[in-house]
């Protein structure tokens, strides 16, 4: 029987396999979901490096949420990202689920993101 954090790992690669060959040089939109929060950031695979990033422990985000864990906050995290990734010029990207199903505060993130204007 294969462990919870291996099948994880294994849906997590896949999802990101699919996703590097379909992009055609599009950014990708990536969250990560802890238990007390949830980060968002766009990453230009081309040159490995981060052109925008947002979380729920943001300096700006945290007086107006009440936790860090629920849905408002992943929707207020996947607006912030969007903005920012706008700011530094990125208009579509792909989203990259890691090995998350699309549900819950995933979903609010690329819910806020498609509000905000981010094309994927």
């Amino acid at each position: 029987m294969i462990k919870p954090g291996k099948r994880f790992e294994r849906r997590k690669r896949r999802t990101r396999y699919a996703l590097k060959e379909s992009n055609r040089g599009r950014a990708r939109l990536s969250v990560f979901r802890s238990s007390k929060h949830i980060y968002a950031q766009v990453i230009d695979d081309d040159q490995g490096r981060t052109v925008a990033s947002a979380s729920s422990i943001d300096k700006t985000l945290r007086p107006d949420l009440k936790t860090g864990c629920d849905t408002s906050a992943a929707a207020a995290v996947g607006k912030l990202v969007a903005e920012r990734a706008k700011e530094a010029g990125v208009e579509t990207v792909v989203f990259d689920r890691g090995g998350y199903r699309y549900h819950g505060r995933v979903k609010a993130v690329a819910d806020a993101a498609r509000e905000a204007g981010l094309k994927f």
